[in-house]
């Protein structure tokens, strides 16, 4: 059994200023998907040119935060936000969405898209690959915070959370770092460095993420404001998740049957 070390949220001070990790993680996933995105565009299949990728991520940047934020205010707690609405901007205490960044990207991915000339899955495709490596800084913000406790459990490697009790519970936010993050960049990357359909990608990012998402909610503790939501053992997580998969899969289907001889994807 471990011990989750008593992290300080704030990383570093400098005069009045306070840096927490939490924007510090964020920062640090922009700066790796931004390099990420420049080897993408080496890639033959790739038709983007690396001027651009500093464009496109300004677009994503506005559509993660803006939509994280609003996303978790509407989809997880619109009632108290509405009785706090200042608390709409401590967004250094955490709060951001997933599923409401997610739309905040295609928001964002439809307007470049009208911007560039590109087609909508043009750049979903190009982003998707990226994307898990700012869910993993994510998920490891959530740890360091220590919000997102996993359930009570006797697995050799629970962990304990000082702040909130003595039972050992299941490490989610490394769970969900791990197979959300890493696991999800290393398939979506692997399957994006040859030609694919376009909006294959996009789809496969779909499904392995609302696949992954769904599987850790058993073990992530429910949000004591929502509990279980559905069926007796559904949370919202999973409840967002599973329309993502089916999605998903469409997405692919018609990616791979569409009769169109220029389908292959040029991301």
């Amino acid at each position: 059994m471990f011990v989750r070390p008593d992290f300080n949220p704030v990383a570093f001070s400098i005069g009045p200023l306070a840096v927490h990790w939490y924007g510090l993680m964020y920062l640090l996933s922009f700066l790796i998907g931004w390099g990420l995105g420049i080897v993408r565009t080496r890639q033959p299949h790739v038709h983007w040119h690396r001027e651009e990728v500093g464009d496109l991520l300004f677009y994503v940047v506005l559509g993660v935060v803006f939509g994280g934020r609003l996303g978790y205010v509407l989809l997880y707690q619109p009632d108290w936000f509405f009785h706090h609405p200042l608390q709409i901007f401590a967004v250094w205490d955490g709060g951001m969405s997933f599923h409401g960044g997610l739309i905040g990207v295609f928001i964002a991915a439809a307007w470049f898209a009208r911007k560039s000339g590109r087609s909508f899955f043009q750049i979903t495709d190009f982003v998707a690959p990226i994307v898990p490596i700012g869910l993993f800084f994510g998920r490891i913000a959530n740890f360091i915070n220590g919000e997102l406790i996993g359930r009570v459990t006797d697995v050799p490697w629970a962990m304990v959370y000082p702040h909130v009790g003595p039972e050992p519970r299941h490490p989610s936010e490394l769970y969900e770092a791990t197979l959300e993050g890493l696991v999800l960049f290393a398939i979506l990357w692997f399957y994006a460095a040859k030609p694919r359909p376009r909006a294959a990608v996009s789809g496969l990012f779909l499904i392995g993420y609302g696949c992954f998402r769904f599987f850790c909610e058993f073990f992530r503790q429910p949000d004591a404001f929502a509990g279980f939501v559905a069926f007796g053992w559904m949370t919202l997580g999973q409840v967002y998740s599973a329309p993502m998969v089916v999605v998903g899969v469409g997405i692919l289907i018609w990616a791979y049957t569409r009769r169109d001889p220029n389908r292959a994807s040029t991301a």
